[in-house]
């Protein structure tokens, strides 16, 4: 179980990130770009990923994982916080980093840019 204070804490400690807003919620983003932001419904963060990472972890985890239909197109995945391990965001926060910024593994397409929202 995690709160919207671990994924602050976590966000902040990693390198260049910086607390922002994004659909009128709190976010993090990296050199402008996005890599997560608290769900309106304030119980939900949405994380830049893949679309085949999105598909392992909601097969993994689907009560933890989810998206809605307005995130289909998007390489963005939601987290419900209650079911979040903190361990498991730090690496899910350094990911939607690295995606953000470009630096990805040989063969990986580029994130899609948009729909954080």
């Amino acid at each position: 179980m995690a709160s919207f204070d671990e994924v602050r804490v976590i966000a902040l400690s990693l390198e260049g990130v910086e607390e922002s807003t994004s659909y009128g919620t709190a976010a993090f983003k990296a050199k402008g770009k996005l890599l997560a932001r608290l769900r309106e419904d304030g119980q939900s963060l949405v994380v830049r990923t893949t679309f085949e990472e999105r598909e392992e972890m909601m097969a993994a985890d689907a009560e933890t994982y989810f998206i809605t239909d307005h995130y289909l197109k998007y390489r963005w995945i939601l987290v419900r916080l209650h079911r979040a391990d903190p361990g498991a965001l730090r690496d899910l926060l350094n990911r939607a980093l690295r995606l953000a910024l470009g630096s990805r593994k040989r063969g990986e397409p580029s994130s899609r840019q948009g729909m954080g929202g």
